[in-house]
């Protein structure tokens, strides 16, 4: 009897990018095109919104070199959407079309790279999948920034981040402290984390001590109180000349309300947020008049693949690996996650977590990473942070700029008739 055909392999990208979201799909795009399990390999144009609309990349038609390249190369190179699929009961019609696509292109094995949200919507195409007769091993592929996804160590994209503002923070604080004399005597640097502080516990490793930069951190988990931190920006600048501050965007107040609330929402239903730094920045102006300059780490923070972790793109690239080893042994609906054996020195392992035990669900800075007046980071902390900022990823360099490899992107060609506007 003959044995049937591979059944082809869909990869897409989803929610904010980072630094080494492409080393995870080099890892899954490598070891896919390896396995004898797995037929052709696709990738979808702009995430999920690729598979719905039967916008497919060949991922075969792209050259070994662009692939190995693609762990050097930041951002999301088959382009990212944010776009939440609805519960299975308030729009069927977007899995079934889904599921069309995947029957149309005898797609098997779907790798979804991405953070919570994007866990949920694997979650569900996997359930929906075995519904409709038409069984897809769905494995989430671990990446959000913000490092909330729960039951794995680290998630990988934060690594970088953190080095990215860490280096930061220490190097703004050696220009605000050589002309503090005369000039600014506080500077404020927003970073990105709507409900967790791990990106702003970052900025705490630039410094040691109470004397060393940032002398204040604002975390989402710690209620900010406006006249309690007035007070310890004022004794700073009194004790050491000047004061650098950390804010995370998600920086809050005791209801629950965002000092950045721009009220608005975005694609995934969330506060959309902004410009806390100069918020924080002119209440410090407003009550003591020191002169300040502030700065948003933004898109720059995440994007800074010229500056990331060893352990970062390491990482990245092994979960993207082990998302298909696991789907080709039949393992489905789960995610790979890092398992931290020891700090010192660092040793990790590859794990797994069910789906339905990561989507949705976030991670906050544990209570005994926060030091107890609120504002800077515990030894702990450090221990945990320290490991993961570790090694430089350096890309080649043409004509003094980053190498960076664009893909060639050949689609495709559409199987089905109909058309599905997102």
């Amino acid at each position: 009897m003959k044995k049937p055909a591979p059944r082809n392999a869909l990869y897409a990208q989803s929610g904010g990018v980072s630094a080494v979201i492409n080393a995870s799909a080099c890892g899954v795009i490598e070891t896919a095109l390896r396995s004898k399990h797995i037929g052709k390999v696709y990738a979808g144009r702009h995430g999920i919104i690729g598979a719905l609309t039967e916008d497919l990349i060949d991922v075969g038609r792209e050259s070994a070199a662009t692939i190995r390249a693609l762990k050097h190369t930041p951002a999301g190179a088959f382009g990212s959407a944010r776009f939440k699929l609805k519960s299975i009961e308030q729009n069927r019609a977007e899995y079934e079309r889904l599921i069309e696509v995947f029957r149309a292109h005898d797609i098997g094995y779907f790798f979804y790279n991405g953070g919570n949200d994007s866990m949920d919507t694997a979650l569900k195409v996997s359930q929906i999948g075995a519904a409709l007769g038409y069984p897809v091993t769905c494995v989430g592929v671990p990446k959000t920034v913000d490092n909330d996804l729960p039951h794995t160590d680290c998630c990988p994209g934060f690594g970088s981040v953190a080095k990215y503002v860490a280096v930061s923070t220490r190097e703004a604080a050696l220009d605000v402290a050589s002309m503090a004399r005369t000039s600014t005597r506080v500077f404020v640097l927003e970073v990105m984390g709507r409900h967790a502080g791990w990106i702003a516990a970052a900025g705490g490793l630039a410094g040691k001590g109470a004397a060393e930069p940032p002398h204040l951190i604002l975390f989402p988990e710690v209620p900010f109180e406006q006249q309690k931190f007035l007070a310890r920006v004022q004794e700073c600048v009194e004790a050491y000349g000047y004061c650098v501050i950390v804010v995370s965007e998600g920086a809050a107040y005791a209801d629950g309300k965002f000092l950045a609330d721009a009220g608005t929402r975005d694609a995934f239903g969330h506060t959309q947020l902004g410009g806390v730094a100069p918020l924080v920045a002119n209440m410090v102006r407003e009550a003591h008049g020191y002169k300040y300059h502030w700065a948003v780490a933004d898109y720059l923070q995440r994007a800074a693949r010229h500056i990331a972790s060893r352990v970062d793109v390491d990482q990245a690239y092994a979960v993207g690996r082990a998302a298909v080893e696991l789907a080709v042994r039949g393992v489905n609906a789960v995610m790979p996650t890092l398992v931290r054996k020891s700090s010192r020195p660092y040793k990790w392992v590859i794990g797994h977590v069910p789906l339905s035990e990561v989507a949705n669900k976030e991670k906050k800075l544990p209570p005994d990473y926060i030091r107890e007046d609120g504002f800077g980071i515990t030894a702990a902390c450090r221990r945990y942070l320290e490991p993961l900022i570790a090694g430089e990823a350096y890309p080649p360099y043409r004509d003094g700029l980053p190498d960076y490899v664009h893909i060639r992107g050949v689609g495709v060609r559409r199987k089905l008739k109909a058309e599905f506007k997102v």
